[in-house]
């Protein structure tokens, strides 16, 4: 009977051992994997998947890969110098949650477009798709332009300011993430949700004729459903870096 009790507290022993916190740890983390599928745009060494805006191959000039980022060469002369090389992910997507670091340089100004269509009829991405700011807003006078802030970095350029108004200064590194499901739109800076809209609503149509943007394109406000990912080159110097997209 001795012999049969042993054996049995052994048994328990080597059940707890093979389902112990170190099996258990795996088991969370693969279903958190399953549950969130990243896929990195940027591999850190290559430029394989982005090309220049309604063109089919990646620019020559203006853009670099050093240290694992992607580097839009400032020109010196900000936007008067910029080459309108902004460049594309090669896909479309229409609900994602995009993250992404990025760092500019002082006085810089720069974007993340997203939902932008390219046609021979736009010459530039802004005018087809919504822009979450890049912006040193010690130093760039955009910061002071628009209303309430609307055009720092994070806010929905000239729309929808950032709030609150968290980005770094010139020179670090901020996280921008932006969630897109059906129509809503997150804004998400170093972690903190700065803005919340609604795609083809009263309430965004009537932010939109109190800006610029009917000047630009009349039909603007009805962005399309899925679109390209865009980074911009506004003549400064900006580094990309971390960036990857989930679909949701």
């Amino acid at each position: 009977m001795k012999v049969l009790k042993l054996m049995f507290v052994l048994a328990v022993a080597v059940a707890f051992v093979s389902c112990g916190p170190g099996k258990s740890k795996k088991a969370v983390e693969q279903k958190s994997t399953d549950a969130e599928v990243w896929t990195f745009l940027f591999d850190g060494t290559t430029t394989q998947g982005w090309r220049n805006y309604n063109k089919e191959t990646f620019p020559e000039q203006g853009w670099e890969i050093i240290d694992g980022t992607l580097h839009c060469i400032g020109s010196g002369r900000g936007e008067a110098g910029g080459k309108g090389d902004d460049i594309l992910y090669d896909r479309k997507f229409s609900n994602f949650h995009l993250k992404l670091e990025w760092k500019i340089s002082e006085g810089g100004n720069s974007g993340i477009m997203y939902l932008v269509q390219e046609s021979p009829e736009w010459s530039e991405p802004w005018k087809t798709g919504p822009e979450m700011q890049i912006l040193d807003n010690e130093r760039h006078p955009d910061a002071q332009a628009g209303k309430n802030g609307n055009r720092q970095a994070g806010s929905l350029y000239d729309l929808i300011p950032a709030v609150p108004q968290n980005a770094k200064p010139a020179g670090e590194w901020n996280t921008a993430e932006i969630k897109v499901y059906k129509g809503s739109v997150w804004h998400i800076q170093n972690g903190e949700t700065v803005l919340e809209y609604h795609l083809w609503t009263p309430e965004f149509n009537a932010i939109i004729q109190d800006s610029k943007w009917p000047a630009e394109n009349p039909d603007w406000a009805n962005i399309a459903t899925e679109g390209y990912i865009v980074l911009q080159d506004h003549g400064d110097d900006v580094w990309f870096r971390n960036i990857q997209i989930r679909e949701l």
